[in-house]
């Protein structure tokens, strides 16, 4: 089943088929030849579907506000062609009469479902292949217990590729695990992080490599970075082309939950400063034999991971000097700044600013960081900002870049600026030449 689970939900045959029977079975849903289902039962199921679909949107939007932004009205349409597909599947089943009449119906309606959610995964593009919608385990997948412990042997130097050679017998590809990092001095709750390990890692002697933290985003999974952000697929090819040389990269929770938007910050909301600053850092240090120089770590991420990213190179040079920043924000938020600094910080505005990136690079100087701020051409909402960000970098003394990537805010943008932003991080890092 290798070749179903690859089939791309991005582009090639799939989405077309998918948006075909979509479009037959909008039809069958939209036409019958029973008039009471035309002049009642259809247009009942359409009112109710609006009906909750603005209901959610109120709730979303205006009063739990989950999201620091808003979702697009897009992605509200396709949710409500959905709902209403599934609110008209018992009036046009009666009105098609039968078991047969029933069963187009009912299929009608998943085909429906199924191209809005196509067409939600194609804004976002968290969902490349069906077997990443499926949760289906890549084969690389192995349990961190078999994650070889540390060997007498290792292999140090700058850059590491200058000493390196690639031993016989090691794999060709890396491996992903995941493991639970103890919250330790933060006490925050905290979900698995999912790990990468490259080919050299596995070999005796074993080269020090250098640390990559990602973050993902908000909504989001550590594991979002192995789906949309296609983490396994771009590291592997860089291994491939520097004899099994890549950083070892942590992918760790900075939310505790799909939906929680604690800031990256330590307040109410969760401690997670000192989650990525000292409990994600000692673990690593205890649980993987890596390289133990702080100049030969980074941290980056998507969107709130963005955000995070240059929270803590801001808030903590020493531990990552270096950071990815792509697609975040100017700061951290709840929606709004009286909103974030009410709920986080009691209401104290000199304590946000004391922790908010911004006001640090204005107020400090960082000849010792360095960072990359990826944004997409076409995402005009977060493109500001980031070259607010970038500006505001360099002039604290930051070596800073500002790159563009074909697309929006979505996985397209943040899977590619990791691919080519890698070799700059590597170099950075102390890895390549």
């Amino acid at each position: 089943m290798d070749w179903f689970d690859s089939l791309s939900l991005i582009d090639g045959p799939l989405p077309v088929i998918v948006g075909v029977a979509g479009v037959l079975g909008g039809v069958w849903l939209l036409v019958s030849r029973s008039r009471l289902y035309m002049t009642r039962g259809l247009p009942i199921a359409a009112t109710a579907a609006v009906v909750v679909t603005v209901i959610g949107y109120l709730i979303v939007e205006k009063v739990w506000r989950p999201l620091p932004d808003p979702i697009e009205t897009s992605i509200y349409v396709w949710i409500g062609v959905g709902i209403a597909s599934l609110f008209a599947v018992i009036p046009r089943s009666v009105a098609a009469h039968g078991v047969v009449g029933t069963l187009a119906s009912v299929v009608a309606a998943v085909l429906v479902v199924a191209v809005s959610a196509l067409n939600i995964n194609l804004k976002f593009e968290a969902y490349p292949t069906v077997g990443t919608a499926l949760g289906v385990e890549p084969a690389s997948r192995i349990q961190f217990s078999d994650v070889p412990g540390a060997v007498s042997r290792t292999v140090t130097g700058t850059p590491l590729d200058s000493v390196w050679t690639s031993p016989a017998g090691m794999p060709s590809a890396g491996r992903i695990t995941s493991a639970a990092i103890p919250a330790t001095a933060s006490n925050f709750s905290a979900r698995d992080a999912q790990i990468y390990l490259p080919p050299a890692y596995f070999s005796d002697p074993r080269p020090l490599l250098p640390v990559l933290v990602l973050l993902a985003g908000q909504p989001g999974d550590p594991e979002d970075w192995l789906n949309g952000g296609k983490l396994a697929e771009t590291m592997d090819n860089f291994a491939r082309d520097h004899a099994g040389l890549a950083p070892v990269v942590v992918v760790a929770d900075g939310t505790g939950s799909p939906i929680d938007n604690p800031l990256c910050v330590d307040s109410p909301l969760g401690n997670v400063d000192t989650y990525l600053s000292r409990d994600v850092p000692d673990w690593i240090d205890s649980a993987l034999q890596v390289d133990p120089n702080r100049a030969h770590w980074a941290i980056g991420g998507l969107s709130y991971g963005g955000t995070c990213s240059i929270q803590m190179a801001t808030n903590h040079p020493d531990v990552y000097p270096t950071f990815l920043d792509l697609s975040g924000q100017t700061e951290p938020s709840l929606g709004d700044r009286d909103r974030t600094i009410r709920e986080a910080f009691g209401g104290n505005a000199a304590a946000f600013a004391a922790v908010n990136p911004l006001d640090l690079l204005k107020s400090r100087q960082y000849p010792e960081s360095a960072g990359i701020f990826v944004v997409g051409s076409d995402d005009n909402d977060y493109k500001p900002g980031q070259q607010e960000m970038y500006d505001a970098a360099k002039a604290a003394g930051m070596d800073v870049q500002y790159v563009e990537v074909p697309g929006g805010h979505s996985f397209a943008v943040w899977s590619e600026g990791l691919r080519r932003e890698l070799p700059w991080l590597a170099t950075r890092t102390g890895l390549i030449s």
